[in-house]
């Protein structure tokens, strides 16, 4: 069988899984991945979660499946190999790297950012081992003028992002995103975004939906405004289903287009 997807790129919280419902990740998807893993497809998960977090996710989740790489806090790569994750090390002590480089320029004018932020706005800033500076803002419409004004702030390096989901946020440097990520990792397994299919919800996963880094981009029903309307200026797909239904959706789609049979049980 000639299979159209080669690599199947799914965001974590909102897309594949969701804490509100029982299961937290469709039966209908599961079984899609799982086809497609048994026909030689590979399977990433693709998050701004750590490691940690996004494992103690799956196990929550109670799948039955396991992706064959994941790519966390939206920039690093890791495959499972045997039971355990491999750090994928060319790409990761380049994007260790570079954001080493980037923070030491950022932290000389992050502390009068950070002032200007809490004298203005209500939110939670602290540092971890990702970023100098994250952010939990009061609400959205809160992190949405911070984001505004930390791009307006750094406009002189153009090496930084703001990577933003709802109401948390970091910085990131550029070249090391979801869609990077993706792309590598298309090129490391010798598949071109022809094969690729990627699904997300919130704005940290606009890089991956991208024709630049996917054939196939599909947002569920839940997906926040901007990212619907990127899917679909793109010609993507928008589901009128939420979080794993509607990437089941997406997935059926393309195997009915290809003429591919789809495994169904009950639910």
């Amino acid at each position: 069988m000639s299979l159209p997807i080669k690599i199947i790129s799914t965001d974590f919280d909102g897309t594949l899984h969701s804490d509100s419902e029982v299961p937290r990740v469709p039966h209908r998807l599961e079984r899609l991945i799982a086809q497609l893993q048994r026909a030689g497809a590979v399977w990433v998960i693709n998050t701004g979660r750590d490691l940690k977090d996004l494992l103690e996710g799956l196990r929550l989740s109670g799948l039955s499946i396991r992706p064959d790489f994941v790519i966390v806090v939206e920039r690093e790569i890791y495959q499972h190999v045997e039971g355990r994750w491999d750090s994928v090390e060319e790409w990761n002590q380049g994007c260790t790297g570079a954001h080493q480089t980037l923070f030491h320029e950022v932290k000389r004018s992050l502390p009068e950012a950070v002032n200007e932020i809490r004298a203005r706005f209500q939110a939670t800033i602290y540092e971890d081992g990702y970023s100098p500076f994250c952010l939990i803002a009061e609400d959205v419409e809160t992190a949405a003028e911070i984001h505004e004004f930390l791009e307006g702030y750094f406009r002189d390096i153009p090496e930084l992002t703001v990577v933003r989901n709802h109401v948390y946020a970091r910085l990131s440097h550029r070249a090391y995103n979801k869609g990077t990520a993706l792309a590598e990792l298309g090129r490391l397994l010798n598949i071109s975004r022809e094969h690729i299919f990627a699904a997300g919800d919130h704005l940290n996963d606009l890089p991956m939906l991208s024709k630049n880094y996917a054939n196939w981009i599909v947002a569920p029903a839940n997906a926040v405004p901007m990212v619907k309307e990127a899917v679909l200026r793109q010609s993507g797909w928008v589901s009128d289903f939420n979080c794993g239904h509607g990437v089941a959706w997406g997935l059926e789609r393309v195997l009915e287009m290809h003429g591919l049979p789809i495994v169904t049980a009950p639910e």
